[in-house]
């Protein structure tokens, strides 16, 4: 691999790395926001949707761990 697309793998890293961030404190958000409602209201439509959120967005950071490990390996 040459140098050029070294750094543009380097760069798409760093984006990775980035959004991986954004995702993991949206994430932790809605799982606190689920946490602290009433027990009443995390088992209706509410709760269920923002419970759906919360693991929608720990499988979005764990799918980029995947893309991660995948860009890792391309550099090896």
């Amino acid at each position: 691999m040459n140098d050029e697309r070294r750094k543009e793998i380097t760069k798409a890293q760093a984006l990775i790395d980035e959004a991986k961030g954004i995702l993991e404190n949206c994430e932790s958000e809605e799982r606190e926001y689920f946490d602290n409602m009433p027990e009443n209201m995390q088992s209706g439509e509410k709760g269920q949707k923002a419970e759906a959120a919360a693991d929608a967005l720990q499988e979005a950071v764990d799918n980029l761990d995947s893309a991660m490990s995948s860009v890792d390996t391309s550099l090896e």
